[in-house]
């Protein structure tokens, strides 16, 4: 017995021997240090990442030697900073990034361009390195990883016009620099040829094409095929990022841009208030990045300061030439595009750390003997120092930038501040069409709003209605499972009522509801219409809330772009303000442009609304005048087109005659097409139900429960004589 003890004990301190070997201990220490870290640093108000970065310099093989740099921790490292490039790619606003293309490209000029002129000639006259050290040592000043960019994720301000030109420029300047280790590795071996030079340009263009005009098929394919098979999504993207980074390495550059150009192939198919993307953002943000995190501090060798005067000499010159040329970039930047001072700190934060471009270039360099220790050493030192000040930088400037924002929000006007606590009422009736109206609505909800979507069942208020009601709810639990996905609060209600037009107006107006998406009003029998009018016609009369009737036949991820007909004076109705915000952030999401089709006086009252709001989505407005055959313009509607109508009720400034039976026209100009129907708010309350409400309810349930069944049995008795 005494033996086992003992033998027990033997076992257990084995396992704790330095440097750790189990798998399991391992992985472990490394969550630990992931869960309890941030924590610390945000006690002493210090950003999360120096916590992980400095918890990698104690952990790693120059610190207390309890990691090693094994084969595991490599590929958890690598998985990390595939994930930040594939992230920042993901939620890169491309409308953004293609209306700002330019300032980019001057920004990428600006950042590759100034560090490589201060570092050159300091390497090379200050601290006497050859040509090719020189040249090397400087193209790596002119690189920069995303190591805050978590920072500006979590602040939501990632689409930002600053962001959207740093991450824009990071792509050019890292490429560039890699194609420069590339020539450079060429140079040192003597194979910078013709053939050199034929083999890289093949192998890039094949890269860019299967990227950008293959992947994207097969990503659009396999979500409409797997639309239900969401884990299959996640997997589905994961392989495309490795295969990506993999083609990249195949020809020539380094695997960071195969995942950058992955996000901006895969970016228009995952919406960023998809499931999808919360699964994405929430496994990278919880285990890869912080891994890389932790990563980059194991590789800091801090005992290289105490080593000899030289390579103090050279981190603190590497160092100040690496911050100072970043900043001075970031000053250029600012001046020439007027941005303030919190975006030139934002840009500065985004672009002064130095990782993994930086290691590539060196750890190349390194083992090709083109630079020493001293510069290998001054460079993880550099690493260490830029990516503290970077993260100080970019919170510091994140937090500047959310407070400007929340103050530019108090000056708008008192539409736009209803829209930051709006409501949106989601009434099902049919379970199948489900899923792309709660994305839908999910879409084009404000992320600011506390208030939950509130999804509705209603149900027939018969001798079966207890029963009815039971089922009504156990249905309602699937819509809470896809919204539970993407982390949108749902209310789950259920109203019993005469009919269904009546309990949504009720359930509507008593919570307060500013939209109702309602499914696409199905054509009915003669017999109904005699006796309860057109279905659409009710909906709109009793409901005075801003309506919406979807037919989605496609995954919104599909369309290519929103076709968008607004009848002349809709500028006029009360919910005019609130429909080109809520396209503009369907637009947004799906980053797909709009086509506008309208009057002069709505086109100014359109561009009016969107630059009032800063609204970034892509539109062109086309100025229409034939409105007695507005129909028309269905021909201009391509099969991957969003055809949207802003229609009108009667007795409304912007109504007329043609929006009659509205519906059945664009089902039979737009079969086979996905539309919506806009009705926009035009009372402050409602003059119908508030007309009924001293009516006697019961009395009234009790006459249209009698006319409802007078009406099921006289169909009953037209279907029988059809069957005869």
């Amino acid at each position: 017995m005494r033996e086992e003890i003992i033998a027990f004990f033997s076992q257990f301190i084995h396992e704790f021997q330095l440097p750790l070997k189990s798998p399991v201990l391992i992985f472990s220490l490394v969550l630990f240090i992931i869960l309890l870290a941030p924590i610390v640093l945000r006690k002493l108000n210090l950003p999360g990442i120096i916590g992980l970065i400095i918890s990698g310099v104690i952990i790693g093989p120059h610190g207390l030697y309890i990691l090693e740099q094994n084969s595991a921790v490599n590929l958890f490292s690598t998985i990390g900073l595939l994930y930040i490039m594939f992230i920042a790619g993901l939620e890169l606003d491309l409308q953004e990034f293609k209306a700002n293309k330019n300032k980019s490209i001057l920004f990428g000029f600006f950042t590759f361009i100034i560090p490589l002129a201060i570092g050159f000639p300091v390497v090379y006259y200050i601290l006497g390195y050859d040509i090719n050290a020189s040249f090397l040592t400087a193209s790596m000043f002119a690189t920069h990883t995303l190591v805050a960019y978590p920072i500006v994720s979590k602040f939501g301000i990632a689409k930002n016009q600053a962001v959207a030109v740093t991450v824009g420029g990071t792509i050019l300047t890292d490429t560039a620099v890699l194609l420069i280790l590339a020539v450079i590795m060429g140079n040192s071996q003597g194979s910078l040829n013709q053939a050199f030079w034929v083999k890289l340009g093949i192998s890039l263009v094949v890269f860019v094409f299967i990227m950008f005009f293959i992947i994207p098929k097969i990503a659009k394919w396999f979500f409409a095929k797997l639309e239900n098979e969401k884990h299959a999504h996640y997997i589905f993207v994961l392989a495309v990022v490795f295969f990506a980074a993999f083609l990249a390495e195949v020809a020539g550059v380094e695997a960071i841009i195969g995942a950058f150009v992955a996000g901006l192939a895969l970016n228009k198919l995952i919406p960023h208030s998809s499931a999808l993307m919360n699964r994405i953002e929430f496994i990278g943000n919880a285990l890869f990045i912080p891994f890389f995190l932790i990563s980059v501090g194991m590789i800091v060798d801090v005992s290289v300061i105490v080593s000899g005067p030289m390579a103090i000499i050279i981190a603190i010159v590497l160092t100040i030439v690496a911050i100072s040329s970043k900043w001075l970039a970031a000053f250029f930047t600012q001046k020439v595009f007027k941005y303030s001072g919190a975006q030139r700190q934002l840009i500065f934060g985004l672009s002064s750390a130095h990782a993994a471009a930086t290691l590539a270039v060196i750890m190349v360099g390194h083992k090709a003997e083109i630079i020493d220790e001293n510069i290998l050493n001054g460079t993880i030192i550099l690493i260490l120092i830029t990516c503290v000040v970077a993260s100080f930088a970019a919170e510091k400037a994140a937090k500047k930038i959310v407070i400007e924002n929340e103050e530019d929000t108090t000056t708008l006007n008192t539409q736009s501040k209803k829209i930051s606590n709006e409501h949106l009422l989601l009434p099902i009736e049919n379970l199948k069409n489900m899923d792309k109206l709660l994305e839908f609505s999910i879409f084009i909800k404000d992320k600011k709003s506390s208030q939950p979507i509130s999804v509705l069942t209603v149900v027939s208020n018969n001798e079966d209605a207890s029963q009815n009601l039971n089922k009504a709810k156990e249905k309602l639990h699937e819509v809470v499972k896809q919204a539970s996905a993407s982390e949108t609060p749902i209310q789950m209600l259920t109203q019993v009522d005469f009919s269904a037009i009546s309990g949504i107006a009720h359930v509507a107006k008593k919570t307060a509801s500013d939209i109702v998406i309602l499914e696409w009003p199905q054509r009915v029998s003669f017999l109904d219409k005699l006796l309860l009018g057109k279905k659409v016609e009710n909906i709109i009369d009793i409901i005075e809330k801003n309506i919406y009737f979807c037919e989605l036949k496609k995954p919104l991820v599909s369309f290519k772009k929103i076709v968008l007909v607004a009848v002349p004076l809709a500028e006029h109705e009360l919910g005019f303000e609130m429909w080109v915000q809520k396209v503009a952030k369907l637009s947004q999401e799906l980053s797909m442009p709009i086509h506008f089709y309208c009057s002069e006086n709505t086109k100014a009252a359109i561009e009016e609304v969107f630059k009032r709001n800063n609204l970034s989505a892509t539109f062109t407005i086309k100025i229409f005048k034939n409105w007695d055959n507005y129909l028309i313009l269905t021909k201009q509607v391509q099969d991957q087109d969003l055809f949207i109508l802003v229609a009108a009720r009667k007795g409304t400034a912007s109504y007329f005659a043609m929006l009659d039976n509205v519906p059945n026209k664009l089902d039979k100009y737009l079969s086979k097409n996905s539309k919506i129907i806009i009705y926009p708010r035009q009372y402050a309350s409602s003059p119908v139900l508030e007309g009924i409400e001293d009516a006697n309810a019961e009395t009234l349930n009790i006459g249209l429960e009698a006319i409802q069944k007078i009406g099921r049995g006289i169909g009953k008795i037209f279907k029988r004589d059809e069957e005869k």
